[in-house]
């Protein structure tokens, strides 16, 4: 029996339209979940949460010459300096706004355990030890201290024209740190702290640029055992140890002085 002409055309077109279904099936890209942290919505000034503070975490390194971000939850001028240079330095379109093009920016940047591509929580852990336990403050409170600096270190990565940095020494506990000789309240042990080294730029290079990526706490050549590393850490963000702390950066070889009062710290490396 022969099928209607209208039927087959309607059997054609019903094929076209399958196929058509189908192909954008399979090229439509799926939403984006991050295996960290997920963004839902665009970031600008004005907005807050915890989208917001988990951005901030993310440009705690671009807040300009001594300067820092304030992880807060809120989007304010501050944090909108730190994502337009952020997003100057990966070549984005450096608005100030958080929207899709700087969420995946920062999904290539970290890995599912939230970290940088270019460290990790072992590289920053106990030096004795390992984990996060015996410090100042709690397990929990210097791991998440750690991070930041980590995000802090990835944008001086950055900075340095993706040069490598390796971290020698960062979170030591009590004990640790005692045997080494710390100070007794010494920023590493609060996980704020970390001392570097690279086999590609100078330490008088790190020592310079690193006073554009949040650092308050900053030591190097030509302070007193500092002529092999550099010292940064982020001592103004520190409230726990119960002291006001202010900028103290030290490394006269290389010219790098903090401008205005310094830490009432007189050692805290």
């Amino acid at each position: 029996m022969a099928v209607p002409r209208l039927s087959r055309a309607a059997l054609a077109l019903l094929t076209m339209l399958a196929a058509t279904v189908l192909a954008a099936v399979v090229q439509a890209p799926a939403a984006h979940a991050d295996g960290c942290y997920t963004w839902g919505r665009t970031l600008g000034q004005g907005t807050s949460g915890e989208d917001v503070r988990q951005l901030q975490i993310r440009v705690a390194g671009w807040p300009g010459y001594r300067n820092y971000v304030l992880v807060d939850g809120i989007y304010g001028p501050g944090t909108a300096a730190a994502v337009q240079r952020f997003q100057a330095a990966y070549g984005l379109a450096a608005d100030g706004v958080a929207g899709p093009q700087t969420f995946t920016k920062i999904y290539e940047l970290q890995d599912d355990d939230c970290t940088p591509i270019h460290f990790d929580y072992t590289e920053l852990d106990d030096d004795c030890v390992g984990g996060w336990s015996g410090g100042a403050i709690s397990a929990t409170a210097t791991k998440a201290n750690a991070l930041r600096v980590m995000w802090k270190l990835e944008a001086l990565r950055r900075a340095l024209g993706d040069q490598p940095l390796v971290v020698t020494t960062a979170f030591r506990n009590t004990s640790c740190n005692a045997s080494v000789g710390g100070a007794s309240n010494s920023q590493h042990l609060y996980g704020t702290a970390a001392d570097l080294v690279s086999s590609s730029a100078t330490l008088c290079r790190i020592a310079q640029e690193a006073r554009y990526h949040g650092f308050s706490g900053l030591y190097g050549p030509g302070y007193p055992d500092h002529d092999d590393h550099v010292h940064v850490d982020s001592r103004i963000e520190n409230d726990a140890d119960g002291i006001t702390n202010s900028w103290s950066w030290s490394a006269p070889n290389c010219g790098v002085a903090a401008s205005g009062a310094l830490s009432v710290r007189t050692e805290t490396v």
